[in-house]
């Protein structure tokens, strides 16, 4: 059974910290791109940041400068660390592995909350 389960959201004030982290089981983890998406009310999902199975990354223009993905094979895990935050960073941020060469096998972790305001 494949389960990702994402941590690290909270209340922060705008200009502070967080740091998120996804813990994934049941993949081959190498065989995975990772990905960071949020949905603020009535908004679409999209596309925070994004880990290749090889470690390429890549930012939404948004958060480039701000936020940085990292990735730990070993311990299965992918974080998101997120400086200087806005209130518009505010959303339920999701995980999400997908494989390299399988599209049908992606799967979604249950969100975690992140907001920021004062």
């Amino acid at each position: 059974q494949v389960q990702l389960v994402e941590s690290g959201g909270g209340l922060v004030q705008p200009g502070g910290s967080l740091r998120l982290s996804c813990t994934a089981s049941g993949i081959i983890f190498t065989f995975y791109h990772m990905g960071w998406y949020r949905q603020a009310p009535g908004k679409q999902r999209e596309l925070v940041a994004s880990i290749a199975s090889g470690g390429g990354v890549d930012y939404a223009d948004s958060v480039k400068g701000r936020f940085a993905i990292s990735r730990d094979n070993g311990k299965n895990t992918v974080d998101l660390e997120m400086n200087s935050l806005k209130p518009e960073d505010t959303a339920v941020y999701y995980c999400k592995a997908y494989h390299w060469a399988v599209s049908a096998r992606n799967y979604w972790g249950q969100g975690t909350q992140v907001t920021v305001s004062s």
